[in-house]
Formats: C-alpha cells, sequence, structure tokens
C-alpha cells in the first residue's frame, strides 16, 4: 500500500511550513527542529492600547539550556542567568527617548538555541509586554498562558507555543513516536504521507483522498506513544 500511493506522490508534492506567528499576540515563527541549534523569532505585532511598544521580556523554559540573545529593532537584549549560569530570560528594551509617540511599529526580536529533543510536544515561552504612553505612563501585558489558544483562561493571554517537530531527511523516515499525539495536523503539517501499518495521514487533500479511495487503507486520526511509523518529507 505504500508503494502504490508514493508512487503517486513521487509526480510533485510541495507543503509550506504553517507559521505560528500571528500579527494579534507575540508569537513565535516556527516550527523548532528537535535537538538543533536554531534562531527563533518572535514577533511583537503590536503596542497597548494604542502605545509605542519599550520592553519584552521572554522567560527561558527550563528545557532549553543553550541560549544566545540577538539584538533586535526594538532594542539591545539583556539576559538573566540562574546560579548555573544557564539562561533564564531574555529582555530586549529601548532606549526612553526612542519610544514613539504611537503604536506604528512592528518588531522581531531573535534568540539562537538549542531545540530541546522533545519531537511532538509544544514549548512555551510566557512573555511580558511593556509599552508606555505619550505621557510617560507604562503599560504591561502578560501573554503568558502556557496552554492552547483555545483553552486560554478569560482575562489572560496566551504564551508564545513552539512546535517542536523531529529533525528529519528528504524522504522515508522510520520515527519512534515518544509521546501521545491527538492532533496530527500540528505536526505533520510539511509530511507528505504519514504511515502506521495500514494507516495513512496527509494534510494534502488529494493524498487524503487518495488514501480514502485505496483499498486496504484507512485513514490514520492519531499516535499512541511508542508507535512506529513511516513519514515521507
Amino acid at each position: 500500500m505504500i508503494r502504490k500511493i508514493s508512487a503517486v506522490l513521487g509526480a510533485g508534492f510541495s507543503v509550506a511550513f504553517a507559521s505560528s506567528l500571528a500579527s494579534a499576540h507575540i508569537g513565535i515563527a516556527g516550527p523548532g527542529f528537535a535537538d538543533t541549534n536554531q534562531v527563533i523569532t518572535f514577533s511583537v505585532g503590536h503596542g497597548c492600547e494604542g502605545s509605542d511598544t519599550r520592553s519584552v521580556r521572554v522567560e527561558i523554559p527550563s528545557e532549553v539550556a543553550s541560549v544566545r540573545a540577538v539584538d533586535s529593532n526594538l532594542g539591545r537584549a539583556s539576559v538573566e542567568l540562574d546560579d548555573a549560569g544557564l539562561v533564564t530570560s531574555v529582555t530586549w528594551e529601548k532606549p526612553e527617548s526612542e519610544v514613539l509617540p504611537g503604536d506604528s511599529n512592528y518588531y522581531t526580536l531573535a534568540l539562537r538555541l538549542r531545540v530541546p529533543n522533545q519531537p511532538f510536544t509544544t514549548l512555551h515561552f510566557p512573555a511580558y509586554q511593556t509599552c508606555q504612553t505619550a505621557d510617560g505612563a507604562l503599560i504591561e501585558v502578560a501573554w503568558s498562558a502556557a496552554v492552547s489558544e483555545d483553552e486560554v483562561p478569560e482575562g489572560e493571554e496566551p504564551a508564545p507555543a513552539l512546535t517542536i517537530l523531529p529533525a528529519r531527511v528528504t524522504g522515508w523516515n522510520k520515527l519512534t513516536v515518544p509521546v501521545d499525539v491527538e492532533e496530527l495536523s500540528v505536526f505533520f503539517s510539511d509530511a507528505q504521507i504519514v504511515w502506521k501499518g495500514e494507516a495513512a495521514y496527509s494534510s494534502n487533500a488529494a493524498t487524503t483522498e487518495l488514501i480514502g479511495s485505496t483499498e486496504g487503507v484507512t485513514e490514520l486520526t492519531s499516535l499512541e506513544e511508542g508507535d512506529e511509523i513511516w513519514v515521507k518529507y
């Protein structure tokens, strides 16, 4: 079954990464790839109540052991360290004299870090945005709810979330799933096809139709910890 459907896929297939970056809040342009060094970019799409952003502090999850801060168009980056010398947060701040009179600018913030070897998980980076009004007052917004956006409690804001995908090579990859995966679209949006036994999944509508019309093949809807799968990228 794998060979039959894969022959059709070989005729041509491309999928763009689904970015978690969103203009409505502080987001991350992802995904991250497990156990690799990568530059992760945060977006600050707006200020607060019409006022310019003066600073943003991003907390570093304990799972991330290596971080190098990058200066940004918001301002210079400074880091906080714990007793072991590990980076616990990074703050980007502009001088008060450079604060704009209104909310007109889009800012990008970057970190070079070692993505944890935790594929098929989501890593949250709580962020704290401070804006300054024209009369010098400060407004603070906490983007810190470490849950999916549809589960954010009322009155709170979602933390930037990095989806971690497995490291891979072009072509077929054999993977053992380390955790239960209920939403395959979150982690396989860039895959041509995913196989588990005689069950298959694809985010591509044409491939999904092909899966449904192929005798002996069932639709793959979720994965359990320990499952062995074949994924074609």
